[in-house]
């Protein structure tokens, strides 16, 4: 397996594992996988959502087994396949699929966001299709699908009830996040937290337009004085916004906070090295603030 991707900066590219599931081929993103084992007897789990599986312990360390068939309702797997281990938002998960056809080196710009009017059930949690060798692979939200079955997983926002009562700050602050749900998350936990002037964008291409164009207007510290991104979003991802940032004299002072689920030791390294002032997972919402609070101070 050529994980090369992995160790560089900036590229604006990732690896797709392709899988199988019920005939079809759906993918994920290298970064987030720790593994890949065959299908092993799991535990049940009394009272659980009707897509765990149970609990099982591969060396010793406990991990969930979630019926990927299941929650993209296609009925329930039968022993046998592969577990597909994940890492993210500091969780472990193993993903029981069918089989796995292989890896794919592609770039954000070819992957293609689903559009509002699709509504089957594999697309409504997909956060990307991308077409290889004349056939589309969807890209599944995984984050979605964990917090769909355990909401407790998902961001905190509880957090910023925790920070009391605060002022009101017209520092502007700009956001890059592609899922719909925690771009609004995020930007109403900011504003609770007293961050008044916000911009929000889907992805980090249309991150990158607002910076573009602001420094064409020189209005650029009117409008950009913090940038808060994902790293998995189509078109431009996070850490090539951020390589652009950071290469960039005009804007390179600027603080960016790298904010996803995909911050784990490899990533993180990944992101210090592109000069992210910041790197946190996505569920640490209250620590966001705190971290936005010390950079515009």
């Amino acid at each position: 397996m050529d994980t090369k991707i992995l160790l560089e900066n900036g590229t604006n590219e990732l690896e797709v594992l392709e899988f199988e599931l019920d005939g079809n081929a759906y993918g994920i993103n290298v970064a987030k996988i720790k593994e890949i084992i065959p299908y092993q007897t799991v535990t049940p789990v009394p009272n659980a959502h009707p897509s765990v599986e149970g609990l099982f312990m591969p060396r010793d360390t406990m991990i969930t087994a979630i019926d990927l068939k299941n929650c993209l309702q296609r009925g329930v797997s039968s022993p046998g396949g592969l577990f597909i281990i994940t890492n993210f938002n500091k969780l472990d998960i193993a993903f029981h699929v069918d089989a796995v056809k292989g890896i794919h080196r592609v770039s954000w710009q070819d992957i293609i966001k689903p559009g509002s009017t699709v509504s089957s059930a594999d697309e409504s949690i997909s956060t990307g299709i991308v077409k290889l060798d004349n056939r589309l692979v969807i890209i599944l939200d995984f984050e979605k699908i964990v917090t769909d079955i355990n909401p407790e997983t998902g961001l905190k926002t509880s957090e910023i009830l925790e920070l009391g009562e605060r002022s009101r700050s017209d520092v502007p602050i700009l956001i890059a996040e592609d899922s719909v749900l925690l771009n609004k998350l995020i930007v109403d936990s900011l504003k609770k937290a007293g961050y008044n002037n916000l911009i929000h964008t889907q992805n980090g291409q249309e991150a990158y337009n607002v910076i573009t164009e602001c420094k064409e207007n020189g209005t650029l510290k009117d409008h950009v004085q913090c940038i808060i991104t994902d790293i998995e979003m189509p078109l431009m991802d996070g850490h090539r916004l951020t390589k652009l940032v950071k290469t960039d004299d005009q804007t390179k002072d600027i603080p960016v906070i790298i904010f996803s689920s995909l911050v784990n030791d490899e990533m993180r390294k990944k992101g210090e090295a592109l000069g992210a002032d910041a790197q946190l997972s996505k569920p640490e919402i209250g620590n966001l603030v705190r971290i936005v609070d010390d950079l515009v101070r």
